[in-house]
């Protein structure tokens, strides 16, 4: 009798790993949007940056509040997805690591 296949640590911490180096990319692709003002009018990409921002604006808004844009007028920058992106990276070395073991 076959073996049923079994999740080991490594793939584990692999997979977690590959979860938060995915959403790293999207909260990026959410800073390259905010520099299109008017994205164009396909269907595809309108869907795709509805996902991106339903994906990660939640987590960014977190940061906003405590962080408004430096800067004034239309030049301000948005600092939340810097504080995002660094504490995702800490959060995707602890975490892996615990799951490794």
């Amino acid at each position: 009798m076959e073996p049923i296949l079994a999740l080991s640590r490594g793939d584990a911490a692999a997979y977690v790993n590959a979860l938060f180096t995915v959403y790293i990319i999207l909260v990026f692709l959410r800073v390259l949007m905010s520099w299109i003002p008017r994205l164009p009018e396909n269907g595809f990409i309108q869907a795709a940056a509805g996902f991106i921002r339903e994906t990660t604006d939640p987590y960014l808004n977190m940061f906003r509040r405590f962080l408004p844009p430096v800067g004034g007028g239309g030049l301000s920058l948005d600092l939340s997805p810097i504080v995002g992106v660094f504490l995702l990276l800490i959060g995707q070395q602890v975490i892996v690591s615990l799951v490794r073991g």
